[in-house]
């Protein structure tokens, strides 16, 4: 392949094409590549030439196939980006560097040993980020990822020269990420490529075993279908339709799917060639559909309409299945040439770029969905984890391709609910969903929508999300928004409760609330606490995982100098161990309590006990306070001096949606934290929800603190909570 095969191709289909630009990006190119080699051993420039090439087959815009020519040179030869600007212009530097950052050689699928988890975490942060840039660049310009999907089709190609490791890794990415996306594009010819390619180097027993059969009944195959078409040629020239005749191969991955999906043997397989009829118009499509239904036999309820109700990815075309000559099934597709483009090339058929053009409302219209999607993942991962998750279920699983009352078209997740369709269209419209029409006849809110359904959604203003809708709903942003609403709906009961406490406590205090909760005072407690604002603050103490009187304290500190304290305890501060300082008593026994088992870090304060010693309590525990009520005498002013050497228990609360891998992914935390787990109770509820009772060895509160925000960004985690546990604990 050379530039002016490339050249020739770009004049053929935009006359008006800047050909200097292309000639000058591939001399630019040659000149800063011209000591690279590739594995192959074949010069390093060969790449981008058959990366443009690639493009000019999908017809895509000068600019694109510039920045195609130039994909490489940011990263390997250390070409700046102004001077890409500066020697073409900001538009194509925009889109080389937006390809240069689409890197996903560390994905890795996620079934691994579990030896390897710590491994794995961090490149699966790793894959997660790199996906995240794709698709912010693919929201921004997408053809940043037409590009780079032509820069994968060409690896691809020459993937042999690769290690066999390395190859079943790219190979593996490719199905998993690079394939899917080229299906949401609609760019057929790159997504059949990508899919056989990866085919071959990700299950090559399976790939040889798919050839082998495929080759045996060509020949059978090739005069059936000549039979066919030439009966059809006759037919519609009788009726005076202009046509082309094709079959249509299905592609050998395709194949291998539904075999495994429908659990069927290759000798099951009958529509291993379909027939694509291609004709001047609308009303000739119809007209042709006519004819063929005319001489043979439709199969009932396998007909499509996608010229009427076009996919989300702008493909349409008339799909019928008939009873053939020879008895079996036989796939046939209608389609304008127009149509025919659209659903070779995809969104590169439409690119508004071209010759200069404004653009076409109904196909920016349509980019909406889908940027507006690859926001809806960013947005509602908590980590890196659930955003592959998320990724993997909505972008790669099945679709079933749904219609709004004024005629948009909504893809989501094949087995997706009304729920999940409201979410989709705004959450302000799933948050008060209330009920739904499909087609025009009222459904359950857990109803299974099917292909070409118009949905209605019902909606009411005081309506609120169902925990219960987690049981059913599809998609990972559905169950993102509702478990969002929810937390939401604690924080705030949590930021009137922690208010209420930490008021009370102030007035109990003989101090003025008023006074001490300026906004001047709270900003100084915030840092030290690890919150950002004052709700989040008031969301702690209401939550529990803050205590009032700490909060109190520094309140107070940050007012007026108190005097401390420092009588020697049970052990001074400073030893090898940790040290209790408490005021006027020396020689007894302290314990913790277990009621709030505090531990280091915490505000504490001692109770002598009647012949037990003193037990330790935590300031803010309603213990405490009933003791200060009945026998202030026997509290005791304490301080828990800081060392290394101990670790307590305590105890945890997780309350989450159950799933499988759920008590998997919280002992990995613990794991990896290096934090024991001395006992678990767990239930499982009928609402899916389960409970999780853990007591746990830490070293002081920032442990603990660490441990609840971990465990807190977990997929599914509903709360976090510190709880008691079964006994006091000797210190």
């Amino acid at each position: 392949m050379t530039i002016d095969t490339v050249i020739e191709k770009v004049k053929q289909y935009s006359p008006n094409a800047d050909l200097d630009l292309l000639r000058r990006a591939y001399e630019f190119a040659s000149e800063v590549h011209r000591e690279h080699k590739r594995l192959s051993g074949e010069p390093y420039i060969h790449h981008p030439v058959e990366t443009a090439n690639i493009l000019a087959e999908l017809e895509m815009d000068d600019k694109s196939i510039a920045a195609a020519f130039l994909h490489d040179v940011i990263e390997d030869a250390h070409v700046e980006f102004d001077e890409l600007a500066n020697t073409f212009d900001k538009e194509i530097a925009t889109l080389v560097d937006g390809v240069t950052k689409l890197k996903l050689a560390d994905f890795e699928p996620r079934e691994t040993d579990p030896e390897e988890r710590k491994k794995r975490h961090a490149e699966i942060n790793r894959s997660a980020e790199n996906l995240r840039k794709i698709f912010l660049a693919m929201a921004r310009d997408f053809r940043v990822m037409v590009i780079k999907l032509a820069d994968r089709l060409h690896n691809m190609r020459t993937l042999s020269a690769l290690p066999e490791e390395r190859r079943l890794k790219v190979a593996t990415e490719t199905l998993q990420i690079y394939a899917p996306l080229a299906h949401r594009l609609g760019i057929w010819q790159i997504k059949w490529q990508l899919e056989d390619l990866a085919f071959k180097y990700a299950q090559p027993e399976q790939y040889e075993e798919i050839v082998e059969k495929v080759s045996r009944t060509r020949r059978d195959r090739e005069s059936a279908l000549k039979d066919v078409v030439d009966l059809i040629k006759a037919r519609l020239e009788q009726e005076g339709i202009r046509a082309e005749i094709q079959g249509r191969p299905k592609h050998l991955y395709s194949i291998y799917q539904k075999m495994q999906k429908q659990e069927i043997d290759f000798s099951d397989i009958y529509d291993l060639i379909a027939i694509r009829i291609i004709v001047d118009n609308v009303g000739d499509c119809y007209h042709a559909l006519g004819i063929v239904h005319d001489q043979w036999m439709p199969i009932p309820e396998r007909f499509d309409d996608y010229i009427a109700k076009p996919k989300s990815n702008m493909y349409q075309s008339l799909h019928t299945k008939v009873i053939g000559p020879a008895g079996e099934p036989l796939e046939i597709q209608i389609r304008t040439w127009e149509m025919h483009r659209m659903s070779e090339y995809g969104i590169a058929a439409h690119w508004q770029y071209k010759d200069g053009g404004s653009g076409d409302d109904q196909f920016e219209r349509k980019l909406t969905w889908l940027r507006q999607q690859l926001f809806d993942w960013q947005a509602d991962a908590k980590d890196a984890t659930e955003f592959l998750r998320s990724v993997t279920e909505d972008l790669f699983s099945d679709q079933v391709f749904v219609f709004t009352p004024k005629g948009d078209v909504i893809d989501l997740p094949a087995g997706s609910t009304p729920v999940d369709f409201a979410y989709r269209i705004h959450s302000d419209l799933g948050n008060h969903c209330v009920g739904a029409k499909v087609n025009g006849r009222i459904v359950p809110l857990s109803h299974r929508l099917n292909n070409n359904d118009i949905l209605d959604i019902i909606r009411r203003s005081g309506a609120a999300p169902s925990l219960d809708w987690l049981n059913f709903v599809k998609t990972s942003h559905a169950r993102s928004k509702i478990k969002q609403y929810f937390r939401k709906l604690r924080y705030n009961e949590s930021v009137v409760k922690g208010r209420e406490i930490i008021e009370k406590e102030i007035e109990r205090q003989g101090l003025d609330p008023h006074e001490l909760l300026k906004p001047e005072n709270l900003q100084g407690v915030l840092s030290h606490v690890n919150v950002q604002t004052e709700d989040d603050l008031f969301a702690g103490i209401g939550y529990g995982h803050i205590a009032a009187l700490t909060v109190i304290n520094r309140l107070k500190a940050s007012q007026t100098p108190v005097d401390e304290l420092t009588i020697s305890g049970k052990r001074a501060t400073g030893e090898a161990k940790l040290g209790i300082v408490a005021g006027g008593v020396d020689g007894i026994a302290i314990r913790r309590s277990k009621c709030c088992t505090p531990i280091p870090g915490d505000e504490v304060m001692g109770y002598v006990t009647r012949g037990r010693g003193m037990t330790l309590h935590r300031k803010g525990c309603p213990n405490l306070a009933a003791y200060a009520e009945k026998e202030p005498d026997r509290l005791i002013e304490v301080e828990w001096a800081h060392a290394s050497g101990e670790r307590f228990r305590t105890g945890l609360h997780i309350e989450a949606m159950d799933r499988v891998g759920l008590l998997n992914d919280i002992s990995a935390i613990f794991s990896e934290s290096k934090t024991n787990i001395c006992s678990a109770k767990i239930r499982a509820f009928p609402n899916k929800t389960a409970a999780f009772e853990l007591v746990v060895e830490l070293d002081d509160l920032d442990h603990l603190n660490k441990l609840i925000s971990l465990v807190g960004n977990l997929s599914d985690i509903l709360e976090v909570r510190r709880s008691s546990i079964a006994e006091e604990e000797t210190i």
